[in-house]
């Protein structure tokens, strides 16, 4: 005997059409009791400066550069980048199994702020746009080396994401190709223009404003929702109401109104379980490789791996590794969670 399926009940899979995958999601499980892992997060009181910090103005960074004393956003070239910007010989050799090719980048850090015991949401609008300005004009100066074919602008926030220093601050990869998670996104893309001649994401933010249901947060711009196929506990993606292809066809106020929702979405976060949230975040916009883009609409992720409280986190493991995505609570009620969750911070409470 069959039952009338309930997606808040059953397990269903659902489409991702920005990457062309499914991902299995089972509301059945999300009661299911936790004898795993718990992360102890790192709540400590960190001071306005410290003297051992290689990010803070003033300090001296670890391959023997000082840092000036700078104010407001800083940006550097990485000391340890994952990419060299030299030129190397290649003679490329065909293999079916053991093809490679040389990866030539340049990869940038970015302080928010001078002040190392700030992060992104207990900053000021006005100082959060300075760090959009500075995303917008390094995307214009690496995007407009020949050799750069994509701009890849990201944050890691919290030890639990692999964040190495607590100092505010993102980072920039600018190489010659462009990455296979935007590729995917980019055919994609380009394969719902060409057929209806509207942009994806366009279409579908109509479609998510009509229902409501995963909206969290909405301003004049700019609209933050969690996805219908969000794969993390409270992923969230912040999407552009104009089709934009990138950050330089960003006006002013647009800047200002993408500050405001960014601060708002990660407040947000923190008061979800009350400590600074952890999370991977980034950028997707037009690659910088000439060619125009008609396809491309700008939106920025916000992966976040905690799942039930600030000591139990999501595993990408098992069924996750071998076959393909999958979470317990469902998109809806991540965004019920989020949506009614306060703009102030828990902080400014006390």
């Amino acid at each position: 005997m069959s039952s009338a399926f309930d997606s808040k009940q059953h397990p269903h899979r659902r489409y991702n059409p920005l990457l062309d995958e499914w991902i299995l999601v089972s509301p059945q499980r999300a009661k299911r009791p936790w004898q795993g892992q718990t992360e102890k997060p790192l709540e400590e009181k960190l001071p306005q400066y410290d003297a051992e910090c290689y990010l803070c103005s003033g300090n001296v960074r670890v391959n023997g550069q000082k840092n000036p004393d700078y104010k407001g956003v800083y940006v550097f070239d990485n000391d340890f980048g994952s990419l060299l910007n030299e030129k190397v010989e290649f003679s490329e050799d065909h293999s079916d199994f053991f093809s490679l090719r040389p990866e030539r980048g340049i990869n940038r850090v970015i302080c928010f702020s001078e002040n190392h015991s700030l992060t992104l949401p207990e900053m000021e609008v006005e100082d959060i746009k300075k760090v959009v300005d500075t995303w917008q004009q390094q995307y214009e100066e690496l995007g407009s080396e020949d050799f750069i074919n994509h701009v890849q602008i990201f944050e890691n926030k919290g030890q639990v994401m692999g964040c190495s220093n607590p100092h505010p601050h993102g980072q920039i990869w600018a190489q010659s190709s462009i990455p296979s998670a935007v590729v995917r996104t980019q055919e994609n893309l380009r394969f719902y223009f060409e057929k209806t001649g509207k942009s994806l994401l366009e279409d579908y933010l109509k479609k998510e404003l009509e229902a409501g249901e995963r909206i969290i947060l909405e301003n004049e711009s700019f609209v933050a929702l969690v996805p219908f196929w969000a794969v993390w506990p409270y992923e969230t993606m912040i999407v552009s109401k104009r089709k934009i292809g990138n950050l330089l066809q960003f006006s002013e106020e647009e800047k200002i109104l993408f500050a405001e929702i960014i601060k708002d979405l990660t407040t947000k976060y923190d008061n979800l379980f009350e400590i600074s949230f952890p999370y991977s975040a980034g950028i997707h916009q037009s690659p910088t490789d000439g060619l125009e883009h008609p396809e491309w609409h700008f939106h920025m992720h916000f992966y976040p791996p905690l799942l039930r409280s600030a000591e139990v986190k999501k595993f990408m493991v098992g069924y996750e590794m071998l076959a393909e995505a999958q979470r317990d609570v469902t998109p809806e009620q991540s965004a019920e969670i989020l949506k009614n969750l306060s703009t102030v911070h828990y902080k400014d409470k006390i």
